[in-house]
């Protein structure tokens, strides 16, 4: 079974690509496209970058004659499709670049695993399947109301260029499905957090900056409430969507972890100062003090919460890991891999930080 994965070497991707192998080992052959933008590390598939059920390839998914020689030279059976501008604050900055990889991209992507698994009667080839990984910012924002969630069926509603742009992308997948019955499922995912997760989005930022004794900065009154999903979780749930979805649905994929940006923040600033030792002179800098209230996002969503009720009744997927229990491992992760740290947050990932927060 081989399996084409976008953006394989960002965070989501990589541990993806992590949990499969440990879960099928030799059963399974994987190919990883990325482009390798400042979100794309190879460092984080250093431990199997020689398995031989592994091969990377460096390409833009916008590239249509890149990904044609894929699938021509390749039997492709499944493809799982990460690959994705997706920080909110930098589409604000530059809706362009995100409307090209999101859209354009995923549109080059159908059109290329269609030519390929299409029968001439205009059927499809017994086994193949299109994964569409997309997020709950499609959805737009849900009232103060902790009764009110996103399901599969909430109309569309993006209030940013990096959510429309995502919308836009789970549109010409169901497009694919209705139009030429394209074997595809689109799953909407809450926030993930974990290892491998580049330092600009919310709780990777604050262990770094917590650690570097930098300020803390927080959007706004900090009250936005965001659905957390570890992502080994977040992993295990594609998987089984890939397995046992329906064809041509949507799946939802929820942690059931709302909680206040700000409630977060402290939460890590906590955790931290538990798991940092006594002698380590970092310690003495972690603490609430660091927080520094910042200007609101534009177009910022109050709250996001997703009810993960079809996936489990139809696949029998559920969370596993309480966030209790995910942060505290996430922040030991980064404290047990500063060296990963320090690789991703120098040269131009420090200029981007300063321009987007130095002047607040």
């Amino acid at each position: 079974m081989t399996y084409l994965v976008t953006g394989g070497a960002g965070f989501i991707g990589s541990n993806y690509i992590h949990y499969m192998m440990k879960k099928y080992g030799d059963a399974i052959r994987i190919i990883n496209v990325d482009k390798l933008t400042y979100a794309g590390n190879l460092e984080n598939l250093k431990d199997i970058e020689n398995n031989p059920g592994y091969l990377f390839v460096k390409a833009d998914i916008c590239d249509a004659e890149a990904i044609e020689k894929i699938f021509k030279e390749e039997d492709i059976d499944k493809v799982v499709h990460f690959a994705a501008e997706s920080h909110v604050d930098r589409s604000i900055k530059d809706p362009l670049v995100f409307v090209k990889t999101n859209v354009v991209g995923t549109a080059v992507l159908l059109e290329c695993a269609k030519s390929a698994w299409e029968n001439p009667d205009g059927s499809f080839k017994e086994g193949k399947k299109f994964l569409h990984v997309s997020t709950d910012e499609v959805y737009g924002s849900l009232p103060d109301d902790d009764s009110a969630f996103f399901y599969e069926t909430t109309p569309y509603d993006p209030h940013s260029p990096y959510s429309a742009s995502k919308a836009s992308s789970d549109m010409l997948v169901k497009a694919y499905m209705d139009t030429y019955k394209f074997p595809a499922n689109i799953t909407n995912c809450s926030n993930n957090y974990g290892p491998y997760q580049f330092p600009e989005k919310l709780i990777p930022l604050m262990i770094n900056n917590a650690l570097a004794g930098r300020d803390l900065p927080v959007y706004g009154d900090g009250k936005n409430v965001r659905d957390w999903l570890y992502v080994e979780d977040h992993a295990k749930g594609i998987d089984m969507v890939m397995e046992n979805g329906k064809l041509f649905e949507t799946y939802n994929i929820g942690g059931h972890n709302e909680m206040k940006n700000i409630d977060i923040v402290k939460l890590v600033i906590k955790t931290v100062k538990e798991l940092l030792p006594d002698e380590d002179p970092r310690k003495k800098n972690v603490s609430e003090d660091l927080i520094k209230y910042v200007e609101d996002r534009k177009g910022h969503d109050r709250r996001y919460a997703i009810a993960p009720d079809k996936i489990k009744k139809e696949v029998g997927w559920q969370p596993d890991t309480m966030f209790a229990e995910g942060i505290r491992a996430t922040v030991k992760w980064y404290l047990e891999n500063d060296k990963w740290l320090k690789n991703v947050t120098s040269g131009d990932y420090m200029k981007y930080y300063d321009g987007m927060y130095g002047n607040r």
